[in-house]
């Protein structure tokens, strides 16, 4: 049970609140705030680590310095909750409970290798992480095509729009045999 819900870790804070009906497409703030705008979307989510798949559908909510993911089966249960904030993060499943002071070393704790939770929530946006360097390949529209930071490739595959400023709907995360892939179906206003 322990490797499946270390599965699910990885899938939720792949990706780690209120929100209102109104389809997004870009995203108006500048990339130095962008860690710190509200966003929430619902997508998809797909692993592949270690000769294992795994798939869940997915809901994050981004307020400042909070987080909210959840991970839903294909009927809509939720399987995996994750609540994140500036005292740390807690995961439930399966009514067990796991905490650490972040996601980083929650991931450490249970799988034995960290995800770079503070990263993603410029990555999902498209933006390089604020306080590291990042290599960057552009596409024909000037959105970000390619994106590798902190040992990660992240690989844009579509976006809302054609626009240089659209946000993602499909990315790939590549790193030491670790494959997750995310699908956006619908962004959020905030």
């Amino acid at each position: 049970m322990l490797r499946y819900s270390g599965v699910l870790l990885v899938l939720a804070l792949a990706l780690l609140n209120g929100c209102a009906s109104t389809p997004v497409e870009t995203l108006q703030t500048r990339p130095e705030q962008a860690g710190q705008a509200p966003f929430a979307f619902n997508g998809r989510v797909a692993t592949r680590h270690d000769g294992e798949n795994s798939s869940a559908g997915v809901r994050w909510a981004h307020h400042g310095a909070e987080d909210e993911i959840l991970l839903l089966a294909p009927l809509g249960q939720t399987v995996v909750r994750i609540k994140g904030d500036a005292q740390g993060v807690v995961l439930e499943t399966s009514g067990k409970y796991y905490a650490a002071k972040d996601a980083e070393t929650l991931t450490e704790q249970v799988l034995g290798w960290h995800l770079p939770m503070s990263g993603l929530r410029y990555w999902v946006l498209a933006l390089p992480a604020v306080g590291s360097e990042a290599e960057i390949e552009r596409g024909a529209h000037g959105q970000l095509k390619v994106l590798r930071q902190d040992g990660w490739e992240i690989r844009y595959q579509r976006y809302a729009t054609e626009a240089p400023d659209s946000l993602p709907l499909r990315l790939s995360l590549q790193r030491d045999g670790m494959e997750i892939k995310l699908f956006i179906d619908e962004w959020e206003a905030q």
